[in-house]
């Protein structure tokens, strides 16, 4: 495997692993919080809420279904298709806010700044109800990060996903020779 492959996949996909579990790792210890007292119904009820709700949409119809296959598929193209400027930004050229299509590169961009102007709402929830959203997204985001282990697996054995790079459109035609 060439040196372009290897810094592609390793540097595109582990850095948004990394910057997923990252979020995951910082989130735990507040959705666990409240879980060490006594919870009355209504916050247990909103616990398993957002725990399923953020577990099919975040994690399977979000991650699964659209971004975890986007990411590994995107990198396999870049560690067939390198050019310098997109290794070295590989995790940004992977997650779509980098070389894609004029329509991937919006929602690539507002996607993640509408995510943070939740993660300020969310902040301002005292507790248990803080800790309820954020054990949804905790577990999204673990299906997330295993989907993309998934899709990363199935790829090395030759099983790229289906699914659209959404490439600039003046390498659109090399998308269906991935």
């Amino acid at each position: 495997m060439k040196a372009a492959h290897i810094v592609a996949v390793v540097w595109g996909v582990g850095g948004v692993l990394a910057l997923l579990s990252q979020a995951i790792v910082k989130l735990t210890p507040i959705a666990l919080e409240p879980l060490g007292s006594s919870l009355a119904w209504p916050a247990i009820l909103a616990y398993a809420f957002s725990v399923v709700f953020m577990a099919y949409s975040e994690g399977w119809r979000g991650f699964h279904r659209k971004f975890s296959p986007r990411v590994v598929a995107r990198a396999a193209w870049l560690a067939d298709n390198p050019r310098p400027l997109w290794l070295a930004l590989a995790p940004a050229f992977c997650t779509g806010l980098i070389g894609a299509s004029r329509k991937r590169m919006i929602v690539a961009w507002v996607l993640p700044m509408a995510i943070v102007v939740l993660v300020l709402v969310v902040r301002m929830f005292p507790q248990p109800w803080r800790g309820a959203v954020d054990a949804g997204v905790v577990v999204g985001l673990t299906i997330g990060c295993a989907s993309i282990f998934y899709h990363g697996i199935r790829t090395l054995r030759g099983m790229r996903p289906d699914t659209p790079l959404d490439l600039p459109p003046a390498l659109a035609e090399t998308e269906v020779d991935v």
